[in-house]
């Protein structure tokens, strides 16, 4: 080990010694609970640790929806399972009382006699809402609830946004330009319809990544004009996003990407004649007269998405802005100028994150 690397695994090794044995492994359970991010939507993307005289003996985290939940996952690794009744259960959020997909976690626990039950997050669903803390006390069970209550509210914000403030969790993304422009002037571009890189091939695979992370990716009716996306994930696997198009009189012709049917696409509108409606596209009416962000969010919340990226345009990720509905701000700054063009949108946050990506820099803003 060089001596750099011993450097930064002692520092590791430092921070860890801050946080108690409690802590360190809801850590561990916060850590293997991203396993499942992309694919256990609606259902909360956990993370179980099962302990035992201080050794972990099983861990596991939510199979993608319609699978079993963490705490299932976790019993079933265990090997000795007669030590669950003297070992403890670590999980981000609290496990399930009702039935569903599968049975309650909350039953399994009690079950298997597992005597402590330690536990991130109460959880905000009204079908959970504490039962599932009740019935495992009820039981016997010693629990504690609150460990690394701010790091599991960050872990799980898109489960949390969505039962709490009734819409998605919202991501703002785009790209702008040394000298602040999303997009050029028109005589830039050439005739095919196409998008416009101002990033380099990194930050575009990241981008793909993202997508596959987020069940949900929305853009304006002139996005889609001018760069004829695809929007889904050529550069990286995994489940392609629902696209969300905003197309008030359904401009956009038929012969684009966007109507390809590789993956499930909503259009907003005000057009009600469903003659004019491409057969394998979800339509849904929208008032174009009174503000859009709020409508977009309650569809969304209909339609069980629980995390959306809006791509852009510039005026369509404004709106957003202007009524202060986004969580999180992505905004990638190439090297390149434009002089002219489309300004990029103006947000104020607190910058949450800043990474360089080879040649252009990430900032993550929060509101």
């Amino acid at each position: 080990m060089s001596n750099n690397n011993l450097d930064s695994h002692n520092t590791a090794h430092a921070k860890l010694d801050s946080f108690s044995t409690d802590e360190k492994y809801m850590l561990r359970s916060i850590q293997i609970a991203k396993n499942g991010l992309g694919t256990t939507a609606p259902n909360p993307m956990v993370g179980a640790v099962i302990v035992y005289n201080d050794q972990i003996i099983g861990e596991g985290y939510t199979s993608a929806y319609g699978g079993a939940h963490a705490e299932v996952n976790a019993i079933n690794s265990v090997k000795d399972i007669s030590l669950l009744k003297s070992a403890t259960l670590y999980v981000t959020l609290e496990p399930c009382s009702h039935f569903g997909k599968t049975p309650p976690c909350a039953d399994l626990i009690v079950k298997m006699g597992i005597p402590k039950v330690v536990i991130g997050l109460k959880d905000p669903h009204e079908k959970v809402a504490g039962n599932g803390i009740k019935k495992l006390e009820q039981a016997g069970c010693s629990v504690q609830v609150g460990i690394l209550k701010k790091k599991c509210e960050e872990h799980h914000k898109r489960f949390l946004t969505y039962y709490t403030k009734k819409r998605p969790f919202i991501i703002l993304k785009w790209a702008e330009t040394a000298d602040g422009f999303i997009a050029p002037e028109p005589t830039l571009r050439d005739e095919k319809k196409k998008p416009y890189w101002i990033t380099n091939t990194r930050s575009r695979q990241l981008v793909h990544k993202w997508r596959s992370e987020e069940p949900g990716v929305l853009v304006g009716t002139n996005t889609v004009l001018v760069d004829n996306p695809q929007l889904n994930l050529r550069d990286w696997t995994g489940k392609p996003p629902t696209r969300i198009i905003i197309d008030r009189t359904l401009k956009i012709p038929i012969d684009f990407h966007v109507f390809d049917g590789n993956q499930r696409t909503i259009i907003c509108t005000e057009v009600e004649d469903a003659s004019q409606y491409v057969d394998h596209i979800t339509y849904k009416i929208l008032n174009f007269e009174t503000s859009l962000p709020q409508q977009v969010c309650s569809l969304l919340y209909e339609e069980q998405i629980q995390s959306v990226i809006i791509e852009g345009g510039s005026k369509t990720i404004e709106s957003f802005i202007d009524n202060n509905l986004w969580d999180e701000a992505r905004i990638f700054k190439g090297t390149s100028t434009f002089k002219k063009g489309i300004k990029a949108p103006r947000i104020k946050g607190v910058i949450k994150e800043q990474v360089q990506i080879s040649t252009d820099q990430l900032t993550i803003f929060k509101p």
